[in-house]
Protein backbone atom coordinates (compact mmCIF):
# COMPACT_ATOMS: atom_id res chain seq x y z
CA UNK A 1 0.00 0.00 0.00
CA UNK A 2 1.33 3.09 -0.63
CA UNK A 3 0.29 6.63 0.64
CA UNK A 4 0.97 10.57 0.79
CA UNK A 5 -1.08 12.45 3.28
CA UNK A 6 -0.28 15.81 3.22
CA UNK A 7 -1.92 19.10 5.00
CA UNK A 8 -1.58 21.31 1.15
CA UNK A 9 -1.11 18.93 -1.38
CA UNK A 10 1.82 19.26 -3.41
CA UNK A 11 3.04 23.19 -1.94
CA UNK A 12 6.69 21.88 -2.93
CA UNK A 13 8.92 19.97 -4.88
CA UNK A 14 9.88 17.61 -2.24
CA UNK A 15 6.30 16.62 -1.54
CA UNK A 16 5.94 16.58 -5.64
CA UNK A 17 8.71 14.57 -5.69
CA UNK A 18 7.89 12.17 -3.15
CA UNK A 19 4.12 11.64 -4.98
CA UNK A 20 6.05 11.07 -8.16
CA UNK A 21 8.48 8.30 -7.01
CA UNK A 22 4.91 6.71 -5.17
CA UNK A 23 3.07 6.63 -8.43
CA UNK A 24 6.20 5.58 -10.77
CA UNK A 25 5.07 6.91 -13.85
CA UNK A 26 5.76 10.24 -15.53
CA UNK A 27 3.47 12.87 -15.00
CA UNK A 28 2.23 13.13 -17.97
CA UNK A 29 1.28 9.47 -18.12
CA UNK A 30 0.10 10.22 -14.35
CA UNK A 31 -4.34 9.25 -14.64
CA UNK A 32 -4.95 11.11 -11.01
CA UNK A 33 -8.84 10.80 -9.86
CA UNK A 34 -9.52 14.16 -7.52
CA UNK A 35 -12.09 13.83 -4.91
CA UNK A 36 -13.29 17.63 -4.31
CA UNK A 37 -16.50 16.29 -2.32
CA UNK A 38 -15.22 17.40 1.25
CA UNK A 39 -15.40 20.60 -0.02
CA UNK A 40 -18.93 20.84 -0.58
CA UNK A 41 -20.31 22.15 3.08
CA UNK A 42 -17.81 24.76 3.20
CA UNK A 43 -19.14 28.30 2.61
CA UNK A 44 -17.51 31.24 0.94
CA UNK A 45 -14.23 31.60 -1.40
CA UNK A 46 -12.65 28.02 -2.30
CA UNK A 47 -9.13 29.66 -3.92
CA UNK A 48 -7.78 26.91 -2.07
CA UNK A 49 -9.38 24.08 -3.78
CA UNK A 50 -8.41 25.96 -6.94
CA UNK A 51 -5.13 25.87 -5.78
CA UNK A 52 -5.01 22.34 -4.61
CA UNK A 53 -6.19 21.19 -8.12
CA UNK A 54 -3.81 23.81 -9.85
CA UNK A 55 -0.64 22.34 -8.08
CA UNK A 56 -1.28 19.00 -9.62
CA UNK A 57 -2.08 20.45 -12.71
CA UNK A 58 0.96 22.36 -12.90
CA UNK A 59 3.09 19.19 -12.08
CA UNK A 60 1.82 17.93 -15.47
CA UNK A 61 -0.88 15.56 -14.31
CA UNK A 62 -3.60 13.87 -15.92
CA UNK A 63 -6.41 15.18 -13.58
CA UNK A 64 -10.07 14.18 -13.65
CA UNK A 65 -12.86 15.44 -11.33
CA UNK A 66 -14.44 12.50 -9.66
CA UNK A 67 -17.86 14.48 -7.41
CA UNK A 68 -19.48 11.78 -5.06
CA UNK A 69 -22.30 13.57 -5.22
CA UNK A 70 -22.64 13.45 -8.48
CA UNK A 71 -22.14 10.50 -9.78
CA UNK A 72 -23.15 6.93 -9.15
CA UNK A 73 -20.95 4.01 -7.60
CA UNK A 74 -20.81 1.94 -10.93
CA UNK A 75 -19.50 5.26 -12.53
CA UNK A 76 -16.79 5.70 -9.45
CA UNK A 77 -15.68 2.75 -9.38
CA UNK A 78 -14.82 3.02 -12.97
CA UNK A 79 -12.73 6.10 -13.19
CA UNK A 80 -11.23 5.16 -9.70
CA UNK A 81 -9.86 1.62 -11.18
CA UNK A 82 -8.91 3.55 -14.20
CA UNK A 83 -6.84 5.74 -12.46
CA UNK A 84 -3.17 5.57 -10.95
CA UNK A 85 -3.83 7.85 -8.47
CA UNK A 86 -6.51 8.73 -5.59
CA UNK A 87 -6.75 12.20 -4.73
CA UNK A 88 -8.55 13.25 -2.01
CA UNK A 89 -9.18 16.76 -1.24
CA UNK A 90 -9.80 18.97 1.93
CA UNK A 91 -12.81 20.10 3.34
CA UNK A 92 -15.45 18.58 6.08
CA UNK A 93 -13.93 15.40 7.64
CA UNK A 94 -17.75 14.29 8.30
CA UNK A 95 -19.28 15.14 4.91
CA UNK A 96 -16.31 13.45 3.11
CA UNK A 97 -16.76 10.35 5.69
CA UNK A 98 -20.34 9.58 5.05
CA UNK A 99 -20.37 9.77 0.80
CA UNK A 100 -16.97 7.84 0.66
CA UNK A 101 -19.72 5.61 2.84
CA UNK A 102 -22.60 6.27 0.99
CA UNK A 103 -21.01 5.57 -2.69
CA UNK A 104 -19.25 2.57 -1.93
CA UNK A 105 -15.31 3.90 -2.09
CA UNK A 106 -14.73 3.11 1.43
CA UNK A 107 -15.50 -0.70 0.44
CA UNK A 108 -13.73 -0.73 -2.69
CA UNK A 109 -10.28 1.17 -1.68
CA UNK A 110 -8.23 -1.56 0.71
CA UNK A 111 -8.54 -3.90 -3.19
CA UNK A 112 -8.01 -0.28 -5.29
CA UNK A 113 -5.12 0.48 -3.26
CA UNK A 114 -2.99 -2.87 -4.14
CA UNK A 115 -2.20 -1.00 -6.66
CA UNK A 116 -2.91 3.04 -6.87
CA UNK A 117 -1.56 5.45 -4.94
CA UNK A 118 -3.87 7.11 -2.16
CA UNK A 119 -2.90 11.25 -1.91
CA UNK A 120 -4.77 13.11 0.90
CA UNK A 121 -4.95 16.73 1.35
CA UNK A 122 -5.87 17.94 4.79
CA UNK A 123 -9.60 15.83 5.35
CA UNK A 124 -8.63 13.51 3.03
CA UNK A 125 -5.59 12.90 4.59
CA UNK A 126 -7.42 12.78 8.44
CA UNK A 127 -10.19 10.97 7.05
CA UNK A 128 -6.95 7.99 6.16
CA UNK A 129 -6.03 7.56 9.69
CA UNK A 130 -6.59 5.80 13.04
CA UNK A 131 -9.96 8.36 14.10
CA UNK A 132 -11.22 11.81 13.65
CA UNK A 133 -10.84 12.89 16.94
CA UNK A 134 -7.69 15.67 15.42
CA UNK A 135 -10.30 17.67 12.98
CA UNK A 136 -10.42 21.32 14.27
CA UNK A 137 -14.62 20.11 15.47
CA UNK A 138 -13.44 17.37 17.68
CA UNK A 139 -10.34 18.95 19.12
CA UNK A 140 -12.51 21.83 21.05
CA UNK A 141 -14.40 18.82 23.01
CA UNK A 142 -12.64 16.24 22.66
CA UNK A 143 -12.34 16.37 26.74
CA UNK A 144 -16.27 14.54 26.61
CA UNK A 145 -15.42 12.39 23.97
CA UNK A 146 -15.92 9.18 25.41
CA UNK A 147 -16.02 6.50 22.26
CA UNK A 148 -16.08 7.14 18.57
CA UNK A 149 -19.73 7.98 18.64
CA UNK A 150 -19.79 10.90 17.56
CA UNK A 151 -21.24 11.39 14.07
CA UNK A 152 -23.55 14.26 14.68
CA UNK A 153 -21.02 16.85 14.62
CA UNK A 154 -20.78 17.19 11.05
CA UNK A 155 -23.56 18.32 8.49
CA UNK A 156 -27.19 17.10 9.90
CA UNK A 157 -28.04 13.90 8.10
CA UNK A 158 -24.89 14.08 6.26
CA UNK A 159 -22.39 12.98 8.52
CA UNK A 160 -19.89 9.96 10.19
CA UNK A 161 -16.89 9.75 12.10
CA UNK A 162 -15.74 6.43 10.52
CA UNK A 163 -12.22 6.64 9.27
CA UNK A 164 -10.62 4.50 6.67
CA UNK A 165 -8.15 3.57 9.18
CA UNK A 166 -5.00 2.69 6.52
CA UNK A 167 -2.21 3.79 8.95
CA UNK A 168 -2.57 2.88 12.76
CA UNK A 169 -1.53 6.79 13.66
CA UNK A 170 -3.79 10.19 13.10
CA UNK A 171 -2.94 12.82 10.81
CA UNK A 172 -3.20 16.20 11.81
CA UNK A 173 -2.84 19.06 9.08
CA UNK A 174 -2.31 22.81 9.10
CA UNK A 175 0.24 23.08 12.21
CA UNK A 176 0.47 26.52 13.30
CA UNK A 177 -1.26 27.75 10.73
CA UNK A 178 -3.09 31.38 11.32
CA UNK A 179 -6.49 29.79 9.93
CA UNK A 180 -6.76 26.91 11.85
CA UNK A 181 -6.02 28.15 15.41
CA UNK A 182 -6.87 24.62 17.27
CA UNK A 183 -4.14 23.34 15.21
CA UNK A 184 -1.53 24.98 16.85
CA UNK A 185 1.72 23.57 18.74
CA UNK A 186 0.99 24.90 22.31
CA UNK A 187 -3.00 23.49 22.03
CA UNK A 188 -1.84 20.10 20.44
CA UNK A 189 0.10 19.79 23.27
CA UNK A 190 -2.12 19.94 25.63
CA UNK A 191 -4.92 17.95 23.61
CA UNK A 192 -2.43 14.86 23.46
CA UNK A 193 -2.80 13.21 26.42
CA UNK A 194 -6.39 12.47 25.14
CA UNK A 195 -5.45 10.21 22.53
CA UNK A 196 -4.43 6.83 22.27
CA UNK A 197 -2.53 6.83 19.22
CA UNK A 198 -0.21 8.92 18.01
CA UNK A 199 -0.28 11.99 16.72
CA UNK A 200 1.30 13.18 13.54
CA UNK A 201 0.83 16.76 13.42
CA UNK A 202 2.11 18.80 9.86
CA UNK A 203 2.45 21.97 8.33
CA UNK A 204 1.33 22.94 5.08
CA UNK A 205 5.10 22.52 3.31
CA UNK A 206 5.34 18.62 4.98
CA UNK A 207 3.85 15.23 4.35
CA UNK A 208 3.87 11.68 5.20
CA UNK A 209 5.22 8.77 2.39
CA UNK A 210 3.79 5.39 3.14
CA UNK A 211 4.86 2.09 1.75
CA UNK A 212 3.30 -0.93 3.36
CA UNK A 213 4.48 -0.21 6.79
CA UNK A 214 7.16 2.54 6.63
CA UNK A 215 6.51 5.43 7.31
CA UNK A 216 8.43 8.69 6.22
CA UNK A 217 7.88 12.31 6.69
CA UNK A 218 8.97 14.86 3.67
CA UNK A 219 9.24 18.21 4.71
CA UNK A 220 10.58 21.62 4.08
CA UNK A 221 8.66 22.92 7.06
CA UNK A 222 8.02 22.08 10.41
CA UNK A 223 6.29 18.83 11.77
CA UNK A 224 5.92 17.04 15.45
CA UNK A 225 5.24 12.93 16.14
CA UNK A 226 3.17 13.28 19.58
CA UNK A 227 3.03 10.17 21.52
CA UNK A 228 0.05 8.59 22.45
CA UNK A 229 -0.74 10.21 25.84
CA UNK A 230 1.31 13.20 25.41
CA UNK A 231 4.81 13.98 24.89
CA UNK A 232 6.03 14.50 21.64
CA UNK A 233 9.81 14.27 19.07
Amino acid sequence: MKLLLTSNGLSNDSIAKAFQELVGKKPKDTKVAFIPTASNPERGSKEWLIDDLYRIKERGHIVDIVELTALKSKEIAKILHGSDAIFVGGGNNFYLSYWMQKTGVFDILPQLLKTKVYAGISAGSIIAGANMKISSETLSVIEELKDDDYDEIGPPGESSAKTLKLVDFVFRPHLNSEFFPMASEENLTKKAKYFSVPIYALDDDSAIKIVDSRVEVVSEGKWILFKPGGGNT
